[in-house]
């Protein structure tokens, strides 16, 4: 039988793309796994530290998420706490829950406990990576069963409390958790693959939308149902209030991922509430804009650094400068100024809506 010309060159074609389609997968999965798929440690002479804080309580737990992985959970409380639970899902990048200490500090000390939880690949949890944005949708999700099935904690309503990567997996979760009573998201965004979209935007252009169906795709072979549900999901599946937080001048985060897509659609919506502001930024969103620490610190740095006499900037002395850097801050560190940065005004706004709209439990 005599093969046309024509049907071997639509085999031909029908191969080189298929060739095609998966050259751009792989590379779209190595892409994701190169980039996300790290452990992150907070700092260490910059770790917030509970004696930092006057009053606060904590007691650290072990629970295993999807793998079976053990993820570190920590309690904290004062003695004001007893009207709910707020659990908090921490960033991406900087390590765990380290960071927002001074946020648990401040509901803790304003009637609620507080569970927060270092993801997967994050500081005192295990794993060797973090995996992908979903892992931290999951986590969360075997965080709240945690606290409701556990046995350990009282039983009391629950709110959400969520920043950057926390902000997108405390609205996502509620697909699996409309139990929820109120939720605020800070800086999220409204899907997983947004965030690598943003970022990848800012290394190859517009090129990153080429690769963004195989990445989808990459995130719902790994990752299932957490992978394409999202925040609009969350919000669909839940009567939970919702406080949405965000700036402006968000860069990490472009405020049009997240805020501009809920304000669309739900700003008529009594159970949703609005922050927007101009210059918050991202990793400062919290911190009041005239405390000026962070400033003053890091000047007293720079002239300390510029005095050393070694070229702190040269490759084979990058362990030493780590080292002095470390021992630095440690003597310099004003610790009651760096753990008490919080924007109280905003805060303020943060517990009024939990106390409006988490019920107090009838005895």
């Amino acid at each position: 039988m005599k093969i046309s010309k024509k049907k071997i060159a639509r085999v031909i074609g029908i191969a080189v793309l298929v060739i095609l389609v998966g050259a751009l997968w792989a590379f779209s999965a190595i892409l994701y796994n190169e980039n996300l798929n790290q452990r992150f440690e907070s700092y260490k002479p910059l770790m917030l530290q509970v004696e930092d804080f006057a009053g606060l309580k904590c007691t650290k737990y072990q629970f295993p998420s999807d793998s079976g992985q053990m993820l570190a959970g920590y309690w904290y409380s004062s003695g004001n706490s007893q009207r709910g639970i707020i659990i908090l899902a921490h960033g991406f990048g900087g390590g765990g829950h380290n960071s927002y200490l001074d946020c648990v500090n401040y509901f803790a000390q304003h009637g609620y406990y507080v569970f927060a939880y270092d993801a997967t690949g994050n500081d005192e949890s295990e794993g060797k990576g973090v995996g992908g944005f979903p892992q931290g949708v999951i986590d969360l999700d075997y965080s709240i069963s945690f606290v409701e099935n556990s046995g350990n904690f009282p039983d009391l309503p629950l709110g959400l409390f969520g920043h950057s990567w926390g902000g997108y997996c405390v609205c996502s979760v509620l697909t699996y958790h409309p139990e929820v009573k109120a939720v605020i998201s800070c800086c999220g965004t409204n899907s997983s693959s947004d965030i690598f979209e943003v970022g990848g935007k800012e290394e190859a252009g517009n090129g990153i939308y080429a690769l963004m169906p195989f990445i989808k795709i990459h995130e719902w072979m790994k990752y299932g149902k957490y992978a394409t549900n999202t925040a609009m999901d969350g919000f669909a599946a839940s009567d939970a209030a919702i406080l949405i937080a965000h700036s402006e001048a968000d860069l990490v985060v472009p405020i049009q991922y997240g805020y501009d897509l809920y304000y669309e659609k739900y700003k008529d919506n009594p159970r949703f509430t609005f922050l927007r502001f101009k210059n918050k930024g991202h990793s400062d969103f919290f911190v009041d804009a005239n405390d000026t620490y962070k400033e003053e610190i890091n000047a007293t740095f720079d002239k300390w650094a510029a005095s050393l006499n070694y070229d702190y900037k040269a490759e084979e002395n990058m362990q030493r400068f780590a080292k002095d850097k470390a021992a630095f801050l440690e003597a310099n560190l004003n610790r009651e100024r760096w753990s008490n940065r919080l924007d109280i005004d905003l805060f303020e706004q943060f517990l009024a809506f939990y106390d409006e709209n988490i019920p107090l439990k009838s005895n």
